[in-house]
């Protein structure tokens, strides 16, 4: 990482109070080497819990697994105070993981509003993932909170079925003076289409004395709204159900002055197929007995606060492995000459890089308005989400067919 300590982050946010963020151009020195739709392919970091959810027969527990991919899509970014880069309109990313499971693909659709459309499927036929996201930044004197609009759907083929959710809010705070964090807030809503069963999900918001810091709380419902199963955590650690009368009793008990919680032991790693290789982490997630782990975050390796806070999953989003600029298209992140001079260490070269890409785009942008032609998608269009109706960007298909032959000339 560079030291940010040389820049005055004030003098450029002191003109942008209460107003949207994605506009401003920021010193290169707030970002981290990787790309939003880099960033938004961590979603895939924890896909056994996909496959988990697929290979369950019982509802409930595919909903139990569903909420737990959804935070655990968000949990990377825990001490994550490094920006992405804005993507480039008509950029793109793939990722192949035959490890994993799944292939993805992203692009950025438009550039004002910035939106990015991604589609994962996974390789053995048994999912399909897909979202738009419409990051909304906003400058609130002491803080940057991003608002992620747009709809994430993932899809279950065995079972047919189809859940949506939208992320929470996510706000880095200190962005002038002090050491600077990171909380989640908001309400998120998992809805099976299906069978009408819902997880509510509470992200608290730290509140005053920090006690309700980085934690969530909800419970999954049947569609006459009677309380299936309660989940509690938090999302920078791990998530646990339990059935909802135990934890009322537990909840009673605890206002009365008694408590029988503990905190876990790694013996209660059974339902985590990750857990056999990871060293055990500090939680302070009270667990109440009678608890089901359903995710723990993963470690992140030993030297990740000089690498932006990256995970191992991260880290590994702009390696160009040999003999790959042959396969990808010339529009692929990896690709992208700004933040390879800052993976690199040259961030003089990155700045000027970065400008030279940006005035591109303009030139680009301008030249498309005097002749009239509007930008064409090459991956995605425009329409709306087949389980909610709301507006969305859907798969064209044909990417890995490898027909790049009219992919724009961004770069």
């Amino acid at each position: 990482m560079f030291t940010r300590s040389d820049f005055s982050i004030w003098s450029i946010l002191k003109k942008c109070i209460g107003l949207e963020l994605s506009k401003i151009t920021m010193p290169i020195a707030f970002n981290e080497p990787l790309s939003f739709l880099q960033r938004i392919t961590e979603y895939m970091e924890h896909t056994y819990l996909i496959n988990k959810a697929c290979s369950h027969s019982n509802p409930l527990e595919r909903m139990q697994a569903v909420a737990a991919f959804a935070v655990s899509a968000v949990a990377s970014q825990w001490e994550r105070t490094g920006k992405p880069f804005n993507p480039l309109l008509g950029e793109t990313y793939e990722l192949s993981r035959e490890d994993l499971g799944f292939r993805f693909i992203s692009e950025q659709v438009s550039h004002h509003p910035p939106i990015s459309a991604f589609y994962s499927e996974g390789l053995n036929q048994d999912f399909i993932f897909h979202g738009s996201i419409y990051p909304k930044l906003k400058f609130w004197g002491k803080s940057v909170e991003a608002e992620p609009r747009g709809t994430i759907t993932l899809e279950l083929l065995k079972h047919n079925e189809a859940y949506t959710w939208t992320n929470p809010t996510c706000c880095v705070h200190n962005v002038i003076i002090g050491k600077l964090w990171i909380e989640q807030y908001g309400t998120v809503e998992i809805v099976n289409h299906s069978t009408g069963d819902k997880c509510i999900l509470n992200f608290k918001p730290c509140g005053l004395f920090g006690k309700e810091l980085h934690r969530i709380e909800g419970y999954i419902q049947d569609k006459n709204k009677k309380k299936l199963s309660v989940i509690y955590g938090k999302w920078t650690e791990c998530l646990w159900c339990i059935d909802p009368s135990t934890y009322e009793s537990s909840k009673k008990n605890e206002r009365r002055g008694g408590g029988d919680q503990k905190k876990p032991k790694p013996s209660e790693d059974a339902d985590n197929d990750e857990a056999d290789d990871m060293p055990e982490i500090q939680e302070t997630v009270q667990v109440i007995p009678g608890s089901k782990l359903l995710w723990r975050i993963s470690s992140r390796p030993p030297n990740s606060s000089q690498m932006y806070n990256f995970t191992s999953f991260a880290v590994t989003l702009n390696e160009l492995e040999k003999g790959m600029e042959e396969i990808l298209a010339p529009t692929d992140c990896r690709l992208r000459p700004d933040i390879r001079h800052m993976e690199n260490g040259e961030i003089d070269l990155a700045s000027k890089e970065k400008e030279r890409l940006e005035e591109k785009q303009r030139a680009a942008r301008k030249e498309r308005a005097k002749e009239e032609t509007e930008w064409r998608t090459r991956w995605f269009y425009q329409g709306s989400n087949p389980y909610t109706g709301t507006p969305d960007w859907l798969y064209s298909g044909g990417y890995f067919d490898r027909n790049f032959f009219d992919c724009p000339d961004i770069y």
